[in-house]
C-alpha cells in the first residue's frame, strides 16, 4: 500500500469507528431508553436517550478544540492514538453497562460518563484524520481523498446496521430488549486495535517536530492568539456545513427509529439503514470527483439547492409507502454523502496549517453539537407537539437555506485559488 493509500486508509477506520458507535446508538436508542431510563411513557425515556446522546456532543468543541491544538504542535499521530482509544473505551463500556434495575441511578450517569469518553474522542477524530490524509495527497484529487475518508462515515454504520439487522432476523426484538442489543457496542475493539496498530506505525508531523525556527515560534503563540483573525471563517464554514450535518445525523440515528414509530418492523427499518449506507460509500466518490473536477462551491450550491426544495416533502412521504418512503431517503442520502466531500475540504483547509486542527476541529464540532446532534431530539419533540413528520422538513429546509446562502456570497477565500486549495 502506498503511503497515500495508507493514510486514506488509517482515516477511513478511524471514521468507520466513530460512526460505528454513532449509528449503534441511534439504531438501538428505543432499548437503551428501556433499559437505562425506565419510565410509564416510553416518550419520556427516548427523548432522556437522545438528550444524552447531545451531551456526547457538546463536549466536543472544547475537547476537539484542544485535541485539534495537540494535533497542530504534536502531529497527527498523537492526537489519533489518543482518538482511537477514547473511542473504543466509550463504545466498549455502554456494551458493559449494568442496566437500572441492576444498580439504579448509576447505571444513567455511567452512560453520560462513557458517552463524553466517547464523544471527547470522536472531536478531533474526524477532521485530523482527514487532515492527515488531505496532506499527504496530490492536491488535484482532495476532494477525491475526502470522499475516501467520508466513505468510512458509511462503512460503519453500515456494519452496525447490518449486525442489528441479524440480531433481529435470527433472535429477535425479544433478545435484542433483554440485552442482546449490547453485544455490538462490544465489537468495537478488534476494530479500535486495528486502529491503533495502524496509528502508531505514523510518523510524528507537529510544528514541535521540526527543526524550522518560525515553526517553533508558532508554537509558542497562544493558542486564541494564533486563531485571532480567523473567527469569521469559523462562522462561515459552520453555517456552509449546517444543513449537511442535519441530513448525516438523521441518516445515522434518527430515520431508523422514526420508522420504527410509523410503524414498519425493526427488520424493515435496519434494511432500509444498510441499503441508505451502502448508498452513501459511492456517493461520497461521486461527490469527490464532482468536486476535483468542477470546484466544490458549485457542488454544494447545487446540492443545498436539491435540499433546500426537498426537506419538508421528504417528510411529508415519510411513513405514506414503502416505495415513497424509500424515493425520499435515497434522494437524501445521495445529496448528502455527494456534499461531504468538499464541505470537508472546506472544513480542514480553509485555514493555514499551523492552527489547522484546533480550527477545522472547533468548527466541525460547534456545527455538529448546536446544529447536528439535536435533530433527533428536534424531530421527535416537533412530532410530538404537531403530530406531523413534516414540522421538522420545515426546521431543515431553513437550515438548507442558510447553507445555501453562504456557499453563494460567503465561500471561504483560501478555498478560491484553484477547485482543490
Amino acid at each position: 500500500m502506498s503511503g497515500h493509500g495508507r493514510s486514506v486508509f488509517v482515516a477511513v477506520l478511524g471514521n468507520t469507528i466513530e460512526y460505528f458507535d454513532v449509528t449503534l446508538y441511534g439504531l438501538f436508542a428505543v432499548f437503551i431508553s428501556k433499559a437505562f431510563f425506565p419510565s410509564e411513557k416510553a416518550l419520556t425515556g427516548l427523548l432522556a436517550t437522545y438528550a444524552i446522546f447531545i451531551i456526547s456532543y457538546a463536549v466536543r468543541p472544547v475537547a476537539g478544540l484542544l485535541l485539534g491544538r495537540l494535533a497542530d504542535l504534536r502531529g497527527h499521530r498523537f492526537v489519533l492514538v489518543l482518538t482511537i482509544n477514547l473511542m473504543t473505551l466509550g463504545t466498549f463500556g455502554i456494551g458493559l453497562l449494568p442496566s437500572y434495575q441492576s444498580i439504579g441511578i448509576v447505571a444513567p450517569l455511567m452512560l453520560v460518563i462513557l458517552r463524553t469518553i466517547q464523544g471527547i474522542g470522536a472531536s478531533a477524530e474526524y477532521t485530523v484524520a482527514t487532515s492527515y490524509a488531505l496532506e499527504n495527497g496530490p492536491t488535484e484529487r482532495r476532494n477525491t481523498a475526502a470522499g475516501w475518508s467520508n466513505a468510512g462515515a458509511n462503512v460503519g454504520p453500515m456494519i452496525a446496521s447490518a449486525i442489528a439487522m441479524t440480531l433481529a432476523l435470527t433472535l429477535g426484538d425479544e433478545f435484542i430488549a433483554k440485552g442482546g442489543w449490547r453485544a455490538p457496542f462490544l465489537l468495537s475493539v478488534p476494530m479500535g486495535l486495528l486502529a491503533f496498530y495502524l496509528r502508531r506505525q505514523m510518523v510524528d508531523d507537529g510544528l514541535l517536530h521540526t527543526h524550522s525556527k518560525s515553526d517553533l515560534r508558532r508554537a509558542r503563540i497562544p493558542l486564541f492568539v494564533a486563531l485571532r483573525g480567523h473567527w469569521s471563517t469559523v462562522a462561515t464554514v459552520i453555517a456552509m456545513c449546517a444543513g449537511q450535518r442535519i441530513g448525516g445525523i438523521c441518516i445515522q440515528a434518527y430515520f431508523v427509529t422514526a420508522l420504527i414509530r410509523l410503524g414498519y418492523s425493526g427488520a424493515v427499518a435496519m434494511l432500509v439503514s444498510i441499503a441508505l449506507f451502502a448508498l452513501g460509500i459511492p456517493a461520497c466518490w461521486i461527490g469527490g470527483r464532482l468536486a476535483d473536477r468542477f470546484g466544490g462551491r458549485p457542488v454544494q450550491i447545487g446540492g443545498f439547492g436539491i435540499y433546500t426544495v426537498l426537506a419538508v416533502p421528504l417528510f411529508m412521504v415519510m411513513g405514506v409507502s414503502v416505495p415513497l418512503t424509500m424515493v425520499g431517503l435515497f434522494v437524501c442520502t445521495m445529496v448528502n454523502n455527494i456534499l461531504a466531500p468538499p464541505l470537508s475540504l472546506a472544513v480542514i483547509m480553509s485555514f493555514p496549517r499551523e492552527i489547522r486542527g484546533a480550527a477545522s476541529a472547533l468548527n466541525f464540532n460547534i456545527g455538529t453539537a448546536l446544529i447536528g446532534s439535536t435533530a433527533p431530539l428536534i424531530a421527535t419533540s416537533l412530532d410530538a407537539l404537531t403530530g406531523s413528520e413534516a414540522a421538522f422538513g420545515w426546521y431543515w429546509a431553513a437550515i438548507c437555506l442558510v447553507s445555501l446562502l453562504t456557499a453563494v456570497f460567503a465561500y471561504p477565500e483560501r478555498l478560491m485559488g484553484s477547485k482543490t486549495d
